[in-house]
């Protein structure tokens, strides 16, 4: 009887380990960068060249290149400038715009966290007419503002610069805080009820923790539409007492025509408080500019 041989088994390649694809290298953009270098360029030359002559001596302002920084600086421009009135200047800007932010706060939150939680027909009606005040433009109102200061026997006061700044605030402020809001979960909320919280509780112990950096965004953007406000303080003050910086700034021009570098020496010490502001809180500015982009 014939016996058949198995023919042996068929053993299978080894496996080869299979190499990762290189990865696609990207090609640097060369444009961007180059498009990012003279934009740098464009943003830092001007604030270069206003430091620099502003350490200056109004000599050698019109003798050396503009470009250059100072053989010899000097701090005499600024004790010009704080020698006019600077501080007095000063005060009263100070008071205006923290007189201003935080009564926009105060009442752009609280509206802002009614119109999100109530369901009233009026808070809607409220809504739309914060909405509207966007539509308004500064310029089309000075006449009325400047016939009810001088009705109220405002004119030529400090209070006359905070109020109609609160009011042109106010809308925009009411729209990003509301925004904010709605991103807040309803169920924190409810779980706060459950707890026997009220709404005024649940406004400042839950609402105000959670938007605080929509709140220090809001406050920076209306400090710096206030404290760099020009028509308010041109229209409606007129005696030295009550300038503030802006318009100070449009007197010192005058005052040292031909003195450039203590006319740059004035806008440094007036941006320099913008500055300091921006540096401390720039962290929640910029959580609050870019809130909502991971969701």
């Amino acid at each position: 009887m014939a016996t058949t041989t198995r023919a042996p088994a068929r053993t299978a390649p080894p496996r080869q380990a299979v190499q990762a694809a290189p990865s696609k290298r990207t090609r640097p953009n060369f444009l961007a960068g180059i498009g990012g270098w003279i934009w740098l360029a464009v943003t830092i030359v001007p604030v270069y060249y206003v430091v620099i002559t502003s350490l200056k001596k109004q000599g050698a302002y019109f003798s050396s290149n503009p470009l250059l920084p100072p053989g010899s600086p000097t701090l005499s421009n600024y004790a010009l400038v704080l020698e006019s009135d600077f501080f007095r200047y000063f005060a009263n800007s100070l008071i205006v715009t923290v007189g201003s932010v935080l009564t926009t706060l105060l009442f752009a939150f609280m509206a802002a966290y009614a119109i999100v939680r109530g369901r009233t027909r009026f808070l809607t009606l409220t809504h739309r007419l914060f909405l509207l005040g966007l539509a308004i433009p500064l310029h089309a109102t000075i006449i009325p503002i400047y016939w009810m200061i001088t009705k109220a026997h405002l004119y030529d006061t400090l209070a006359a610069l905070i109020l109609p700044s609160i009011a042109f605030a106010i809308p925009i402020s009411v729209l990003i805080l509301s925004t904010f809001l709605r991103d807040v979960p309803r169920e924190l909320f409810e779980s706060m009820r459950l707890d026997g919280c009220g709404e005024w509780a649940m406004m400042w112990r839950l609402a105000l923790p959670l938007v605080r950096p929509a709140v220090v965004t809001v406050g920076i953007y209306d400090a710096l539409t206030v404290w760099n406000g020009f028509l308010f303080p041109l229209i409606l003050t007129q005696s030295p007492e009550i300038r503030v910086l802006p318009l100070s700034l449009w007197t010192f021009q005058g005052e040292f025509t031909i003195n450039i570098p203590a006319v740059l020496a004035s806008v440094v010490l007036a941006t320099l408080p913008l500055l300091v502001v921006y540096v401390i809180a720039r962290r929640q500015l910029v959580s609050g500019l870019t809130a909502g982009f991971g969701k």
